[in-house]
């Protein structure tokens, strides 16, 4: 699954440490979010969401196989 995350950080000027400490996980996380080795949970995908104020949708990119 992809995202914007890194985007929307930039645009926002958010670092990746305060992302991570904003939603509670490490930035270790947050990288590999970032570079699609990782899905973020339902829960961490809303806890993202909300931090940058947008939908699930405006942060994740669902492709079906």
């Amino acid at each position: 699954m992809n995202n914007k995350i890194k985007e929307l950080r930039k645009k926002h000027n958010v670092t990746q440490e305060d992302l991570a400490a904003a939603v509670g996980v490490t930035r270790q996380t947050i990288i590999s979010l970032e570079n699609g080795k990782y899905n973020a949970s339902l829960q961490l995908a809303f806890k993202i969401a909300k931090y940058f104020s947008v939908t699930i949708e405006d942060t994740f990119i669902f492709e079906e196989d």
